[in-house]
């Protein structure tokens, strides 16, 4: 996911400051099903230290075991784990471990893609069995630019390749500051996404009331920018003044979240869409129908934190299209 990269990226920074090396350990491949799919990452720091995860914790120390060869070589490699007599998983992954060493130019693309929030593909290529290759190794694919991880020119003739689209960081948009605004800001957050929260200009709420949020806007609803609104965007309505949500709507009518919700009982969210369609009777059926209210699954949830958990987890299953159930009954696999 974007976030993990992300994270990896700004930890692959702090190491190159302290003059210290870093590898980079992708899951390409697995057969049968494991607790992460393809795709999840970790980064290695020469000194131990490491950015991410790509199992429950199981297989990460084998990785820092084959991570110190190629800290030692400089040559890629295939790694294989099978999951079937260590973990239960019934699956066996191969991962890709690489130097790290990308160019300032893929650094400077990179920081303008995520900027402008447009996705790019990422490809490694190896083979599927223990081994090691100099032409092993994944990139990124910025429009035109063909951008190594390790920063220089990989032959991909005759190797598998796994393609993986990265797409915008998930952002959330808190409209609100109370309390429960606060804990739905943390949650989402440590799920990795992007938060802003959005306040009235006379309430005296700054950033730091909100840890984890990427920035705050202090904007009466009429001036609301709806332009940062995207197809990666979820806002939820809790200002707990049933004006102001009112004015909020009514500014968001135009824009096409993939999750809008608001606070308050059924009869609120009636009575709000009511004087909704009054004020903007030719509003669009589909910004309608994406009006979650009142937002939330139902888990029994009581405090402010078991509430932004229920918003979360409904935010999660509408953007990702799944009916929640209980994976006990789930006929399928889980990630299927």
């Amino acid at each position: 996911m974007m976030h993990e990269f992300k994270k990896i990226i700004e930890s692959s920074k702090e190491a190159k400051k302290l003059g210290l090396q870093t590898v980079l350990a992708s899951v390409v491949d697995l057969e049968g099903s494991s607790y992460r799919r393809p795709g999840v990452r970790m980064l290695i720091w020469e000194n131990g230290k490491f950015t991410g995860a790509v199992s429950g914790g199981c297989v990460e120390k084998e990785i820092n075991r084959q991570a110190q060869i190629v800290f030692a070589t400089g040559v890629p490699r295939i790694m294989t784990y099978d999951g079937r007599f260590r973990l239960g998983c019934e699956g066996i992954l191969y991962v890709l471990i690489e130097p790290f060493s990308p160019s300032p130019f893929f650094f400077d693309t990179l920081e303008t893609v995520l900027l402008s929030r447009e996705p790019f593909s990422l490809h490694s290529y190896y083979k599927k069995e223990d081994s090691q290759n100099i032409n092993y190794g994944s990139a990124c694919l910025f429009n035109s630019n063909v951008l190594s991880l390790q920063g220089k020119e990989l032959n991909s003739h005759k190797l598998h390749v796994f393609k993986q689209t990265m797409t915008p960081c998930n952002q959330l948009i808190i409209i609100g500051s109370e309390h429960d605004a606060v804990q739905l800001c943390s949650f989402a957050t440590a799920l990795g996404w992007e938060v802003t929260i959005v306040t009235s200009p006379m309430e005296e709420k700054d950033i730091s009331h909100f840890p984890g949020a990427k920035k705050l806007i202090a904007v009466e609803p009429e001036l609301f920018p709806i332009r940062d609104i995207d197809k990666h965007t979820a806002v939820i309505l809790m200002t707990h003044s049933y004006a102001k949500d009112l004015k909020y709507l009514l500014a968001l009518s135009t824009s096409y979240p993939s999750y809008l919700g608001t606070l308050g009982p059924s009869k609120r969210r009636e009575k709000l869409l009511h004087e909704f369609m009054e004020h903007n009777p030719e509003a669009d059926l589909d910004f309608l129908e994406n009006i979650h209210g009142p937002a939330g699954l139902d888990i029994g949830a009581e405090t402010p934190q078991e509430i932004a958990i229920s918003i979360m987890a409904e935010i999660l299953a509408v953007v990702r299209k799944k009916q929640p159930i209980k994976l006990r009954d789930k006929e399928k696999g889980i990630h299927q």
